[in-house]
């Protein structure tokens, strides 16, 4: 990467998310995630003082699947992770990868103004920026 050249989140996120509502079944949140082709649901803030939480595919397959629980019976709320460790769209894909890293995640929504405005994974830094980069 071009030390020089600064790419910005703004410039590698994916500008479409699905945002979903706690008590929106696992089986609900699974047709919309297939329905948009996305990995990961957002789930939106229940007022103003709350915070987005977020299910990965990973998190209904741990936590529903292979404890052999409903799809139908289970809600988002009750797998979701809250809060979503965010990005702003300003930061250095650099830093976003590195908090990826430090915190354990793969993917994270992009927060601007306290809405969300995308999504941003490790395959869009690497897929995205590397082109940018050249």
């Amino acid at each position: 990467m071009n030390p020089n050249k600064v790419i910005r989140v703004r410039d590698v996120m994916a500008n479409t998310y699905v945002m979903v509502a706690g008590v929106t079944t696992v089986k609900e949140g699974i047709r919309l995630a297939r329905l948009h082709a996305v990995k990961a649901l957002i789930v939106n803030k229940r007022h103003e003082d709350d915070e987005y939480g977020i299910v990965l595919m990973n998190d209904i397959a741990k936590k529903v699947l292979a404890q052999n629980r409903s799809s139908e019976r289970t809600n988002i709320y009750e797998i979701m992770t809250k809060p979503a460790l965010s990005v702003a769209p300003d930061m250095h894909v650099k830093y976003c990868a590195r908090l990826f890293e430090r915190f354990g995640v793969s993917r994270a929504p992009v927060i601007e103004n306290g809405k969300i405005i995308g999504m941003v994974s490790y395959n869009n830094i690497v897929l995205n920026a590397m082109a940018l980069d050249a």
